[in-house]
């Protein structure tokens, strides 16, 4: 089975239109989109009709060519919108909502989870503690969630963070695939310790709970994205940990995928430049 990943798109048009014509080039029967799919720089409660206007079009080329598209909203993506974007999925036979889903083709699961560590930015949306010991970084302000009428403010966001089920609780809750050896798990978030997960200032921000998942229950394949410019910092965009493999390619202002034959397991991370 071949299967295209790519993350962290945020919105772009040029790589969106690009992935296509990538994805029918590599003859892939799986295009895995792995969160952070809406425009970024744009007002955040106009995300809507970037899913009404385009991704809608987006998914129904892929679905015309019969190529499975699994994908999910990332941390920059507001909640607001998770039930456009599930219906706009639902649309589609072959474009899959795969966000704390299981999703099984020609013998493989694919699990999906979208919500990320905490971190010092104001969106909170799908932010978690790692692990009941978590320490809270520095913050830049107080937390805001999306709600249909504008921001709801989160004065005390530790006290309120608290309350929520930590990513650690959030793998346990996750589906579990029929049998790990054949299965993928699409995880926002990059687990720590394997180089993949290393911001521009040097500090490793990725989740002991991922990592110990990873490692205690061995899937054949783990996705991640969420620190864009990781696999430039640290020369790593893949690592094995014990049978696992993990992959987090990156995105900077290149299309940067990564190519993937699922019987053989070998992969390839491309960057191309847009070209006019």
């Amino acid at each position: 089975m071949r299967v295209l990943f790519v993350t962290d798109l945020h919105g772009s048009k040029w790589k969106y239109e690009r992935l296509f014509k990538v994805a029918k080039d590599f003859q892939a029967n799986v295009v895995i989109n792995g969160g952070d799919m809406l425009p970024k720089e744009c007002e955040p409660f106009s995300q809507g009709d970037f899913i009404t206007n385009y991704l809608d079009d987006h998914f129904a080329r892929f679905n015309s060519a019969g190529i499975y598209y699994l994908c999910y909203p990332g941390n920059d993506d507001l909640r607001i919108f998770d039930k456009l974007f599930d219906e706009t999925c639902n649309k589609y036979p072959f474009i899959v909502y795969l966000a704390q889903h299981k999703f099984e083709i020609e013998g493989y699961d694919f699990v999906g989870m979208n919500w990320v560590v905490d971190y010092p930015f104001r969106l909170k949306d799908r932010c978690r503690m790692d692990t009941e010991d978590y320490i809270f970084q520095k913050q830049f302000g107080t937390g805001l969630l999306s709600r249909p009428d504008g921001w709801q403010e989160i004065d005390d966001w530790f006290t309120h963070a608290k309350k929520l089920p930590t990513i650690e609780e959030e793998l346990d809750r996750l589906v579990r695939p029929r049998d790990m050896e054949n299965s993928v798990y699409v995880i926002h978030m990059p687990p720590s310790r394997l180089g993949l997960d290393k911001c521009y200032y040097g500090e490793e921000v990725g989740s002991k709970a991922i990592y110990n998942f990873l490692k205690k229950y061995q899937p054949k394949l783990s996705l991640h994205g969420h620190i864009h410019e990781s696999p430039e910092v640290t020369g790593k965009w893949n690592a094995k940990l014990g049978r696992t493999i993990c992959i987090q390619p990156g995105q900077l202002d290149e299309l940067t995928y990564v190519t993937i034959d699922l019987s053989t397991m070998k992969f390839d991370r491309i960057k191309e430049q847009y070209v006019t």
